[in-house]
């Protein structure tokens, strides 16, 4: 019987106590080794803070800073500037290179283009969806080919008219051409293949015998009359074709002087010459400044309130012409204006008809006044039994066969 707390001695016992020593003798030389390399280690430190003070030190007595010098120690092993500014540049060309290529193309091809490009290289298209682009595409250039062709033929069509406007070298502001006008009951016409051009800003004469058709051919510059056969333009209007409503339009652009004046007799001269703006519709204060001007040009301004009846014949002819150019018209007609005039008031009339043609107002006198005629040295257009027979710059009257 073996006691409490014995351990038998046995071979298995002995093999696990010395198992256990030599752990334990293994464990002790792995201690030893890492205490001796934490003292190595703490010595080589202790060293290079030795050496790093005395370095620091050598620094500290030289002019070159330490970071200076390691750039010196760096630069004379590895450092070559001209070799580094070649690659750089060669970089620099190389990424210029690319930009300048990949721009290029960007360039080469527009946002639509390139989804459509894209789209093709994706997802080719169906010879139904080519058809039908390829009918897109020419449907496009041909609406582009019309759009053009109708461009360059509008720009034609306004150059021909400019050149056709232009061609009128005369600039022709009155124009008969074949002329014909027949009254009833009348074998004879009264005027006969008339052509007469006058330019803008001349002052014309036109002349005659009574009954030679000089009042039937004023008559026909007012639309009064419509000519037989021929046709009559006046500035732009073209009066052998022109509708009623548009006379008035034509009669405003024209001022006209009668031989028997044609005043308002129970109206002043100043409501005389107002009633011409009135019909142009102008405003109460272009009346107020207009009328005293003109009569003012035609010397009858201290005689605005004057009653026609009042004034003598002269006078009553210059409220006529104060009437027909209040409105500032570009032709003035002239219908014997000095046909009831001594030859005072004749010269003084005939003056301001040359006054008013230099301000640039064309100027055509209807009369059998011979002295005038001659004396003013103006172009003349003679008439005779409804045919013109002589058309002269700087003429005299004439009465030929």
């Amino acid at each position: 019987m073996k006691k409490r707390g014995y351990i038998e001695d046995s071979e298995e016992l002995r093999a696990a106590v010395a198992d256990l020593k030599e752990k334990s003798s293994k464990n002790k030389d792995t201690v030893d080794v890492e205490s001796t390399k934490k003292e190595g280690s703490a010595t080589e430190e202790s060293k290079n803070d030795a050496e790093y003070e005395e370095t620091d030190a050598e620094y500290a007595d030289s002019d070159v800073s330490e970071d200076e010098a390691y750039r010196d120690d760096e630069d004379a092993e590895y450092y070559d500037e001209e070799y580094y500014e070649d690659e750089e540049a060669e970089l620099d060309a190389d990424d210029e290179y690319y930009d300048e290529d990949e721009g290029a193309h960007r360039k080469s091809l527009k946002p639509s283009e390139t989804f459509e490009k894209t789209l093709r290289d994706t997802n080719p298209m169906s010879d139904v969806a080519k058809a039908v682009a390829e009918s897109e595409k020419k449907s496009k250039e041909y609406r582009k080919q019309k759009k053009q062709e109708f461009e360059e033929a509008k720009s034609k069509h306004r150059r021909r008219d400019k050149k056709k406007k232009g061609s009128k070298a005369d600039d022709a502001v009155i124009c008969l051409e074949h002329v014909t006008k027949y009254y009833e009951h009348k074998p004879a016409p009264a005027l006969n293949d008339v052509n007469i051009k006058i330019k803008k800003g001349e002052f014309v004469f036109i002349v005659g015998e009574s009954g030679s058709g000089k009042s039937t051919l004023i008559r026909l510059l007012l639309r009064e009359l419509k000519p037989s056969s021929g046709t009559v333009t006046v500035n732009g209007f073209q009066l052998d074709r022109m509708n009623r409503w548009k006379v008035p339009k034509l009669r405003r652009s024209m001022g006209v002087v009668f031989q028997d004046f044609r005043l308002l007799k129970d109206r002043n001269v100043y409501d005389n010459v107002a009633f011409a703006q009135r019909i142009v519709e102008a405003s109460p204060r272009e009346m107020k400044k207009n009328v005293p001007e003109i009569l003012g040009k035609v010397g009858l301004a201290g005689k605005y309130r004057a009653k026609t009846d009042e004034l003598s014949g002269g006078e009553q002819q210059r409220v006529a012409l104060a009437r027909a150019l209040v409105n500032k018209p570009s032709i003035l007609l002239a219908d014997e204006p000095t046909g009831n005039l001594d030859p005072k008031n004749t010269i003084e009339i005939m003056d301001l008809l040359e006054q008013i043609n230099k301000e640039g107002t064309t100027v055509v006198v209807v009369t059998h006044n011979e002295k005038t005629v001659n004396d003013m040295h103006h172009r003349v257009i003679t008439i005779k039994k409804g045919v013109v027979i002589s058309d002269r710059e700087e003429g005299n009257y004439e009465d030929e066969d």
